[in-house]
């Protein structure tokens, strides 16, 4: 999982729906464990378990666009985040995280599982909007803005009681 150097602390990032197959192009899968402290839409705190690691994290309110935000992150001990996830708002969210590499960009591909099962997204971090970046065939209908795709949303709102 890539991460940001320090002191840069906005997130411009692009969401997609996925419709077709992105697993073989996929690398290793990572299992994710997360939780909420905060879910405000000003700002939440998000405590996530990946494979042997763990972060805090402060994300702000996205832009207008839905493409930047503010985000600070801090990796902490297994230890702290599990006491930490004790402490979070009901809706643990659970998935697997795929990196696809498409021609320098990594594609960070999430599939829900529990009360998000059936949705999968592909999240594009870039290091300016106006990056111009290759779709590979699976990339759905982008959901850049749509709050009922962040994580947060989801912890209320889960995607099996959605009204497709």
């Amino acid at each position: 999982m890539e991460r940001k150097p320090a002191g840069k602390w906005r997130e411009i990032e692009r969401k997609f729906l996925v419709a077709g197959a992105f697993k073989p192009e996929a690398g290793e899968p990572v299992r994710m464990v997360q939780g909420y402290l905060s879910s405000l839409p000003e700002r939440t705190v998000r405590v996530r378990i990946c494979g042997e690691r763990a972060l805090l994290t402060v994300k702000g309110k996205p832009e207008k666009s839905g493409l930047e935000r503010f985000e600070w992150e801090k990796e902490i001990s297994v230890p702290e985040a599990s006491a930490l996830l004790a402490l979070c708002e009901p809706g643990i969210i659970e998935k697997w995280r795929y990196p696809v590499d498409v021609n320098g960009f990594v594609y960070e591909v999430d599939e829900f599982l529990g009360e998000n099962e059936g949705l999968v997204i592909a999240e594009l971090e870039l290091e300016d909007e106006t990056v111009a970046f290759q779709k590979p065939a699976w990339l759905g209908k982008e959901v850049t803005g749509d709050s009922r795709y962040y994580n947060a949303s989801l912890i209320h709102t889960p995607f099996k009681k959605w009204n497709k």
